[in-house]
């Protein structure tokens, strides 16, 4: 006895290209990351740090993993840097 859906359906794989027409596989906004609120991680910091003297801008460092997040693509699309 075989399992026709196991024949014909092919295996979620890791890694795999994404589908942008699938709105499940779009990045979740980081307005609603579970930890949003936590502070921002050292390796944000650090490279929020080196894009913000890029720009010429000062930013609080007191800012969570969302709001970093969220001044990181600000200032990558701003200096050309990471797109």
């Amino acid at each position: 006895m075989t399992d026709s859906n196991a024949s014909t359906s092919e295996p979620e794989m890791l890694g795999a290209p994404r589908d942008d027409s699938d709105p499940s596989s779009a990045a979740k906004d980081p307005a609603d990351w579970v930890t949003g609120d936590e502070p921002m991680t050292g390796p944000q910091r650090s490279y929020l740090d080196t894009l913000a003297r890029e720009a010429g801008e000062e930013i609080p460092a007191d800012i969570t993993k969302a709001e970093a997040s969220e001044q990181i693509d600000r200032l990558q699309n701003e200096t050309g840097r990471g797109q």
